[in-house]
Parts: C-alpha cells; structure tokens; sequence
C-alpha cells in the first residue's frame, strides 16, 4: 500500500463572487512549490465555492411566508431563516426546537438546507447557501484543471455534516467528478475468503472525511485540500449517487 498524503492549499486571498476558483487553486499550489500530479485528487471547501457562485444571502432582503412564520414562531427561530431554508428545500424531514432537517433541493438531507452563518463575512445576516448543484460545480471544475495542466484530477467539493444517530460533524462529498462516490465491494472475497455480501464503500465521503481532518472549520481553516498516493476508481456519477432514495429511506415517514 502506498503512503497517503494530504497537502494543503494555503495563501488564498477572501474568495469572492465571479473569481476564477480553478486559477486560483493552481496558483495557490505553484506558489507553494507544489505540482499537481495526474491522480491527485482535490476536494475543496463547500465555502470557497458557494463565494465564487455568489451563494451569500442577505436575511434583510427576505420577507417570511405564513409557513415559515409559523415555523419560527413555534421553534423560537428567525422566520427570514427558516424562509431561506425552505426556498432550499424539496421538503421538511423534522421541524422542532431542537432541529431543522430538509431534503435540500439536491436531495441531500441535511440542518437548514446547509445554509450557514460562519466565516461568511462581517454582516450577521448574510448567510452562506449551498451551490445549485454541486456535482455540476465539481465537474466544471474537474475539466477547468485538466485543460491547464493536461492532468487527470478527480475534484470533490466537501461539506460538514451532522449523522442521524451520531454526535458530532464529520466532512461529507457534497460535489464529485472524476472518481467514483460508490465502490460496491459485494461479491468480493474477505481476508477469510468470505463473500462480501452487503459492503458497498462511500468512498467520497471517506476521502472528505480525510480531507476534513487538514481543512479544520475555525478561523485558520484551509480551503483546499491535495490528496496524493490514494488508489481511487476513475468514474462518472455524481456525489448525489450517495443519498438515499425514499424507497431505501428506513426512518422517514
């Protein structure tokens, strides 16, 4: 097995809204005396991309509907929010005091639609949405880094995330092009030479959760993350290949 290593991409200016993100990161890498190499695999920051895209939403120019008011009004919450997050939204999974789950347009499930209120700028009402579609964000910018480097590099685009039945935030793949999100293992043999008969790998989200770990989420947070020497299979689909469909979906109603 080879060694693994996880290089940061530090000296990035404050993204914002229109900037060429793909230029950036290789500069930021080159200026750092780094080479990208065919393989690396790059996951960025869900931040940095929702700043390119222009994601950043100002509460104060949201007026509440009826729905949203009630939300709030009964879960002691800011109706402009819950609004932000509905907008977000296919729909409501659990709406109580002590959370605000949605089926975020994508249909990633998730806390307030991933709408979030840190390291967006100086405005406590401005907030930070999700992109549009991370998938085609991580495409774009998978086929930007091999037209200027000529090189193969998978892109995730990673996001922290709460788990039904777990404590605490982990990094998720909200965004993949280039690898594959899903390695079925079903049908292979254990070291014992038992069949595997259920292992299906979320391997996106084992390399966000790695990349997480370099990237951290205060103040001194990387926004960019190089993966060398990780043995990844090449493929199409998208990181939306990772939710549940409600068919599958054991616990929703």
């Amino acid at each position: 097995m080879k060694n693994v290593e996880i290089i940061p991409v530090t000296g990035l200016l404050e993204i914002k809204e229109g900037d060429a993100l793909a230029t950036l990161i290789l500069e930021a890498i080159e200026s750092a005396g780094a080479k990208i190499q065919n393989r690396d695999v790059l996951v960025l920051a869900q931040k940095i991309v929702s700043k390119a895209e222009g994601r950043i939403l100002d509460l104060k120019s949201v007026e509440p509907s009826q729905e949203a008011i009630e939300i709030a009004n009964r879960d002691e919450r800011d109706p402009r929010l819950v609004e932000a997050v509905l907008r977000e939204s296919n729909e409501i999974v659990v709406a109580s005091e002590r959370a605000l789950i949605t089926e975020h347009r994508t249909g990633a499930v998730c806390a307030h639609a991933g709408i979030d209120r840190s390291n967006v700028g100086g405005d406590e009402d401005e907030v930070l949405l999700l992109p549009r579609d991370a998938d085609l964000s991580a495409r774009k910018f998978h086929d930007e880094i091999k037209r200027a480097t000529g090189m193969f590099v998978p892109v995730l685009i990673a996001d922290t995330q709460g788990r039904a039945f777990r404590r605490g935030v982990v990094g998720v793949a909200i965004g993949c092009a280039g690898l594959e999100p899903l390695v079925d293992l079903r049908g292979e043999k254990d070291r014992s030479g038992r069949t595997l008969e259920i292992t299906i790998l979320a391997h996106a989200d084992e390399i966000a959760a790695a990349a997480s770990m370099v990237m951290g989420q205060d103040k001194q947070g990387v926004p960019a993350v190089l993966i060398r020497g990780l043995e990844h299979h090449a493929g199409d689909r998208p990181a939306r290949a990772l939710y549940r469909t409600k068919e599958e979906d054991l616990f929703r109603p």
